[in-house]
């Protein structure tokens, strides 16, 4: 019964933090209302006793697996050296840097537990990178980077986290095996995901063929899949965070291989943005939560650290904004050579910016990634001891995230002040290209229809209602045809014509509720209408809002 209340009080919670962020004069990002509302419940005598590994299992799969879903696959992959140089480069750079500066800093942390803080420091959060970036638009290439780094670079800051722990553990430590071994790690759980996801394709696509589709089902399957590919690759010990994510994207494809019914995905859709929005606001009210019971300790921390409280404090500040120099000098540095290799066989390329460098470094926002990890830390060493310094680690790595949060939440408007961000829009003539192709299909299968024997009340209805859909679909080709009217021209009539079937839509609903409250017409009637209306209605939304 105690955890049925704390589920449903968090919900609540999240609720709340999200009509606060909306009515509150000062607007801040959701996530700092959520860390807020947590920490007054902590203070209000309501406790979670947090259990990391079951933490990692309920909420990090689903979100890692919608956010690989949901990325722009094309500007993934067409970023995939930026992407990987900030998933692998900027991790391990932020490891051996960040290691060896936390060592300095408190030398009351052993080396090799100063490592592991700095590894689990290193991933970014997409969560949490989403959050701070809604209200402080940034340019959409510089978006899908970051969001790619932040669904990538998990596994190899849990890699190396995994292998600090076990230095810190047994005093051993060898380079070439964990080089091995992250190899094996991010390969298997690749190739976890993409197995997962194929397979439960393949075999949902052979039992939908044979009984039809029911939407609940199939929604039912998607939410089921990254446990899936966690658990799968968690069995042969390889990365589930990265199969999950990889899973993720593997869902796009696997989907043109047999595309579900339209009503499918749009309770889809519904769904998977209830389970985001409840998970990412979860999260962070529980990280809120935790908070007080840190701060009750700073006393005892401070004094593990070997430093007064607001020396503690201070170095906190340090690292955050260490880790920020060191993604501010990765990338510079990263940039730099880049421009030097293209001018070496002759290309022009100009160096971005220094205003888009420090966006870049200051959207490296942490989050749920580093709180579950640090909490994994052990407790007993293998002799018996206490493990060394991990309040103070964790107190640390909590203290990060709430900074970078709040950095981040006040940083970004100012320096994105005045960076130029284009809307992105589909290409024009793609977009007229798909437009003549699928009308042109239409309108093929609709003659052939046309022409299908039958008697012949049933063939001329056919004819009338064939004639019809034609004009529609003819019209549209218009539109789409290439050789025509010039893309914007186009665009703009197709938007002028969707905007008055918005408003005929919207009258058409008020005269059904009118009829209803008249007692006009029945429920089922009523019902059946205005689902009708809400489905065109939503597909045209959908489209206005793309």
């Amino acid at each position: 019964m105690h955890t049925v209340v704390v589920v449903l009080i968090f919900m609540l919670a999240v609720i709340v933090s999200s009509f606060l962020a909306r009515l509150a004069p000062v607007k801040l990002p959701l996530p700092i209302w959520q860390i807020a509302i947590g920490a007054g419940l902590s203070w209000a005598g309501f406790t979670v006793e947090l259990q990391p590994e079951l933490f990692f299992l309920l909420f990090i799969p689903p979100l890692l697996f919608l956010d690989g879903w949901r990325i722009p696959k094309g500007a993934l992959f067409g970023n995939w050296k930026p992407v990987l140089m900030l998933a692998i480069g900027l991790v391990v750079f932020t490891v051996a840097g960040m290691g060896y500066f936390i060592y300095w800093l408190i030398p009351a942390v052993p080396l090799a537990v100063a490592f592991a803080l700095a590894a689990i420091l290193s991933p970014t959060d997409p969560v949490a990178v989403s959050a701070v970036t809604a209200s402080s638009p940034l340019p959409p290439r510089l978006m899908h980077i970051l969001e790619g780094e932040s669904l990538l670079n998990d596994a190899t800051g849990l890699v190396c986290f995994t292998f600090a722990v076990g230095a810190a553990t047994t005093g051993v430590f060898s380079l070439q095996e964990a080089s091995l071994s992250f190899l094996v790690v991010a390969g298997g759980g690749v190739l976890a995901g993409v197995a997962v996801t194929w397979a439960i394709g393949v075999f949902n696509r052979t039992l939908v063929r044979r009984t039809g589709e029911d939407a609940a089902t199939q929604i039912l399957i998607t939410l089921l899949i990254p446990f899936a590919a966690y658990l799968v690759a968690e069995h042969f010990h390889v990365s589930g965070i990265l199969a999950a994510a990889v899973a993720g994207i593997a869902m796009h494809y696997n989907e043109l291989a047999g595309l579900p019914m339209a009503a499918t995905r749009m309770q889809r859709t519904a769904v998977w943005d209830m389970v985001q929005s409840a998970l990412n606001g979860a999260i962070f009210v529980l990280l809120g939560e935790q908070l007080p019971g840190i701060l009750r300790q700073m006393d005892d921390v401070a004094a593990q650290a070997h430093l007064n409280v607001w020396e503690l404090i201070g170095v906190l500040l340090v690292i955050t904004l260490g880790l920020g120099v060191l993604r501010f000098a990765w990338v510079w540095v990263s940039l730099r050579l880049t421009v030097f290799r293209a001018k070496l066989v002759g290309r022009k390329l100009d160096m971005p910016s220094n205003r888009l460098i420090v966006l870049t470094a200051t959207a490296g926002v942490r989050g749920a990634i580093t709180l579950a990890g640090i909490l994994t830390l052990p407790v007993i060493m293998p002799e018996g001891g206490p493990f060394p310094a991990r309040d103070v680690v964790i107190f640390l790595a909590m203290g990060v995230i709430l900074f970078s949060l709040c950095i981040a939440s006040i940083a970004l408007p100012i320096v994105a002040r005045g960076v130029h961000v284009d809307i992105p829009h589909s290409d024009g003539n793609q977009e007229l290209v798909a437009r003549a192709a699928t009308a042109q299909a239409a309108i093929r299968r609709l003659e052939e229809l046309k022409v299908a024997p039958g008697n012949e009340v049933e063939v001329q209805r056919r004819a009338e209602a064939t004639e019809h859909l034609l004009d529609v679909y003819r019209r549209r080709l218009q539109y789409g045809d290439p050789t025509g009217e010039d893309a914007t021209s186009v665009r703009r009539m197709v938007e002028v014509e969707r905007q008055l079937r918005l408003e005929a839509i919207r009258a058409s609903r008020e005269e059904l509720y009118r009829l209803r409250r008249g007692g006009s017409i029945n429920d089922e009637t009523h019902n059946a209408l205005l689902r009708e209306l809400d489905l065109t209605e939503a597909s045209l939304q959908e489209r206005l809002l793309a």
